[in-house]
């Protein structure tokens, strides 16, 4: 006798599983839990075999005569349902791991071990939020130029100076597609031709004769901040090293009698150690500091959170507030000082330059450079503190 749908929505069983058959094999399977599941009981080869055709009332008793109706017409054809199945699902799953956004997160998981935490957060963000949503859902295999070149040029419109990582981050996923055998081609070879050339804009900085008026600007804002605030601002004037490499900075790091101040080469851009002489003015700038944070291997701690250092945007907040958004960056003091000391006080670029971290061209030089010209390098920040306090910060 054929079931009906208010026997399969009221079937019970209290202490062992119950089934009630349908006919031609199938059959709702209902567990002492509750839970209805429709099967197939069939036979292939002289082997009896079980389908599974879906969970009631998901798969309705109509959908699970269609199922069985499918599957003996399998039977007739010679082919296992069973295994039609297995495949089916294989297939779907392998589609899935084709997908460029899966493909992607399988490329990103792959290269951890080699990057930095935060390096692999940003790269992933930028694919999440320029890539993704345009490509993520393409089968890899099927991402041709031209989609790639749309993909590419609309992100560029938001993010010009990204575009080329984002073709590069893109090339390495479809060489390791390659390289996995799930594509046969990397569709952004040769798309940069297409795209525009960004050319960084330097920080803004202002220019020297500006200098002095800067220096008052600065005296009359110190009230207004808190006093470890302007020392930095003090500090990085007078190093003229990049923001994050100053507020990083451990008290490990500084001789206060030689007067040195060794940035190690992790803080560093180019993973170089580098020597900054320490003019008069800053150690004594420094000692203050000390005296302030006792006990703290930070230089400057946060105030929130004494064991990590303040926010790389705290001396630009500053400068935003005393009127200079826009014209001045902490980074700005670095061209500002190669600037005050090439044309105010006479030092050659070689020197300045070198002071500023600038890795040579030259193997050899690049393997001297953290002691080349040291010498001039001392006594040219001394003039260089000189000058910044006779100009204004008596």
């Amino acid at each position: 006798m054929k079931l009906s749908d208010m026997q399969c929505k009221t079937a019970k069983t209290a202490d062992r599983p119950l089934k009630i058959f349908d006919g031609q094999g199938l059959y709702l399977e209902v567990s002492k839990s509750g839970s209805k599941i429709w099967r197939l009981k069939y036979r292939i080869n002289g082997k009896e075999k079980l389908l599974t055709l879906g969970r009631y009332p998901d798969t309705s008793l109509l959908s699970a005569r269609k199922k069985t109706l499918e599957a003996k017409m399998q039977l007739l054809e010679g082919i296992d349902p069973s295994l039609e199945k297995l495949e089916k699902k294989q297939t779907a799953f392998l589609e899935q791991s084709h997908l460029f956004r899966n493909l992607a997160i399988e490329w990103h998981e792959k290269q951890l071990a080699s990057w930095k935490p935060s390096h692999a957060k940003i790269i992933m963000h930028r694919l999440e939020k320029y890539i993704f949503p345009d490509l993520g859902s393409y089968p890899v295999n099927q991402v041709k130029p031209m989609v790639m070149l749309a993909c590419l040029q609309k992100a560029e419109k938001t993010a010009p100076e990204l575009t080329r990582r984002l073709k590069s981050y893109c090339s390495h996923i479809f060489k390791y597609a390659i390289a996995t055998g799930r594509a046969e081609i990397d569709p952004t070879y040769g798309l940069e031709a297409a795209l525009k050339k960004y050319k960084k804009g330097h920080y803004p900085a202002i220019d020297v004769d500006e200098f002095p008026e800067f220096l008052e600007a600065l005296k009359g804002f110190q009230n207004r901040i808190t006093r470890q605030t302007y020392l930095a601002i003090m500090l990085l004037m007078l190093t003229f090293v990049r923001t994050s490499e100053l507020i990083k900075a451990k008290w490990d790091e500084f001789d206060l009698e030689k007067g040195m101040w060794v940035v190690p080469a992790e803080r560093m851009k180019m993973k170089l150690p580098h020597m900054v002489p320490l003019a008069k003015q800053t150690i004594e700038i420094l000692l203050e500091l000390k005296s302030m944070n006792e006990g703290n291997k930070l230089v400057f701690p946060s105030p929130y959170e004494s064991s990590k250092p303040i926010s790389t945007n705290t001396i630009l907040m500053v400068l935003k507030r005393m009127g200079y958004r826009g014209r001045m960056t902490g980074h700005g003091f670095r061209s500002l000082a190669l600037g005050l000391l090439e044309e105010k006080i006479g030092i050659p670029h070689k020197i300045a330059d070198r002071q500023l971290a600038h890795v040579p061209k030259s193997s050899v030089d690049r393997a001297y450079d953290r002691a080349k010209f040291l010498n001039q390098r001392i006594e040219m920040m001394q003039k260089y503190a000189d000058c910044i306090y006779e100009w204004g910060m008596n």
